[in-house]
């Protein structure tokens, strides 16, 4: 089982079409896969709801609630077989349960917006998790996304001077393009879209994909800590 958390303590930065896209691309390979949801907006439960039945299967986590009478282990529990789960971080985690969050995953993927305010948001974050929650030591990959990019810009010149100070792969760029908001709205992947639907630009956002989804099946470095599986009589 290999997992992937999508993560950025800054809010509005694209984790969810990230996680979605990642968990619609497991699933189109016939891998079991699972979509926990641990933002309290739930855009990853309602993009699930959204996802036709006639696609590969998704299984969802509502991981934001917590209901009463029941162990937060059996509330997050997944499917006996399941291959990739893929976890959809709130805004603003912090401290022990940022820690959990790492300590579950194989590899960690940061979106970042090319703004101002969120390459120094982003900054500070990234500080702490390498710092803090010392991923390096406990052999989980860290990998950038920049996301909802627009070349040309003075913003964009800025993020690229950010990302290559910092000692993490930067793993692609994702332009901001109409075929994403398509694809969110239909509950699907952008490389699941009927071409008869999509914009021109689709070639071109799915070869963005590529370099990402080759890092993140490069392979893990070490054995995170158990998802609790539901029994077999279930």
């Amino acid at each position: 089982m290999r997992r992937v958390l999508v993560l950025n303590v800054k809010g509005g930065c694209g984790k969810t079409t990230i996680a979605t896209n990642i968990a619609s691309h497991y699933a189109c390979r016939g891998l079991r896969t699972v979509l926990m949801d641990f933002d309290p907006q739930a855009s990853s439960t309602q993009w699930l709801q959204q996802r036709p039945e006639n696609l590969p299967p998704i299984h969802g986590v509502a991981a934001y609630r917590r209901p009463g009478g029941v162990t937060s282990a059996w509330h997050l529990r997944v499917p006996p077989g399941t291959d990739r789960i893929v976890m959809d971080a709130p805004a603003g985690v912090a401290g022990l349960e940022l820690m959990d969050m790492v300590r579950q995953a194989n590899e960690v993927v940061i979106p970042v917006l090319p703004s101002a305010i969120d390459i120094r948001a982003s900054a500070d974050f990234i500080r702490d998790l390498l710092l803090k929650c010392k991923v390096r030591s406990r052999g989980v990959r860290v990998g950038l996304v920049a996301n909802r990019v627009r070349r040309s810009t003075a913003v964009y010149d800025a993020l690229r001077r950010f990302l290559a100070a910092l000692d993490l792969p930067l793993l692609t760029e994702l332009r901001d393009g109409e075929n994403y908001l398509l694809a969110a709205d239909l509950g699907v992947g952008v490389h699941e879209l009927a071409r008869e639907m999509a914009a021109e630009s689709l070639d071109a956002d799915l070869s963005q994909w590529q370099p990402l989804l080759h890092w993140l099946e490069a392979g893990p470095r070490h054995t995170p800590a158990p998802v609790p599986a539901y029994s077999q009589r279930y």
